[in-house]
């Protein structure tokens, strides 16, 4: 009995213990948490590799529609150069928005042209010499003032703009203000190249800032401002009251139904009660433009674009255009 029962013992069947199946276990569901996780990773990189390539190939697609929409733009200035040396004006035609338009199956364009010689220019505040001109400066402040913005700003940007580190009296602000802030910063003591480095003015704001945009602009010192194109705002701000402000929509009606410039620099000059001043004013006024801004905003699928383009049109010659500023920001 005692051989049977240890032949027994000897024939059944051998189970590992319990802790060791359980062990056995988990190292397979860790290993095949592993292999998903190294898989997911796998896979998502693909997916953002491809992702990555499409957003390239589309801005690279967009930018150059972009550059198509320039050399559209570029060809239109140019006729209208050709028909009319002597005047820029909304009645020519440039600026009527083109599209949307399909450029290529999936891809949508518009674009529209503004004269940028419409609006007051920052750097016309301070003279090569770095000394502060008047007339612009006076200009300026009325603009100001009409735009519901307090008038010490103006010798804050004189400031940030010239070349010295003395603050304009009463009012403006050096490096000595500017190091007080956070974090310090200092002037930049040079033309700015766009109207958005107003922000950089210590308690400007954005509120005053929106007040204040569609009137100005950063363009090379000394270039006029176009009378056949600017806002009453900015046509009142070198008059020194209120004129063509007073009635905007009167002023864009007869420029709508113009047939040529309005106002005419001669009808402009015209409205100036001070003889004195109209001397001073006569060379920063002209009726043609040479910068203009384009907006290209081009759709591709679901991905958005827009390039905003400096265009400089030569007064010379033919006429012709050419990029000189691009940027993926109005200012």
């Amino acid at each position: 009995m005692r051989l049977v029962s240890q032949r027994a013992r000897r024939q059944r069947p051998w189970h590992p213990p319990r802790g060791q199946r359980g062990i056995a276990m988990l190292v397979a569901i860790l290993l095949v948490a592993l292999g998903t996780i190294i898989a997911a990773a796998v896979a998502y990189e693909n997916a953002t590799s491809v992702r990555r390539g499409t957003a390239t190939y589309a801005f690279d697609q967009a930018l150059l529609i972009a550059q198509g929409a320039e050399a559209l733009a570029a060809y239109g200035l140019r006729q209208i150069r050709q028909n009319d040396q002597s005047h820029t004006y909304a009645g020519q035609g440039w600026d009527k928005p083109l599209g949307p338009i399909e450029v290529v199956p999936g891809v949508m364009l518009e674009a529209s042209l503004e004269d940028l010689q419409g609006r007051f220019n920052l750097n016309n505040l301070v003279k090569n010499d770095t000394t502060p001109d008047p007339v612009q400066l006076q200009a300026f402040i009325q603009l100001l003032e009409m735009s519901g913005v307090e008038p010490k700003w103006a010798g804050y940007i004189v400031d940030w703009i010239d070349g010295n580190i003395t603050p304009s009296i009463p009012d403006g602000a050096e490096d000595s203000v500017y190091m007080g802030q956070t974090p310090p910063y200092r002037t930049a003591n040079r033309y700015i190249t766009s109207a958005s480095e107003l922000l950089a003015l210590p308690g400007f704001g954005r509120d005053r800032y929106l007040k204040l945009a569609p009137y100005v602009t950063a363009l090379p010192f000394g270039t006029p401002v176009n009378v056949c194109t600017a806002p009453g705002a900015v046509l009142d701000a070198y008059l020194g009251h209120a004129d063509f402000s007073s009635d905007p929509d009167s002023l864009a009606k007869n420029r709508a139904n113009a047939t040529a410039c309005f106002p005419t620099q001669t009808g402009y000059e015209a409205a100036f009660a001070d003889q004195k001043l109209l001397a001073q004013v006569h060379p920063k006024i002209a009726q043609v433009s040479s910068y203009f801004r384009l907006t290209s905003f081009i759709t591709i699928g679901s991905a958005e674009f827009n390039l905003y383009s400096l265009l400089y049109q030569d007064q010379n010659g033919g006429g012709a255009v050419r990029p000189i500023l691009r940027s993926f920001t109005p200012d």
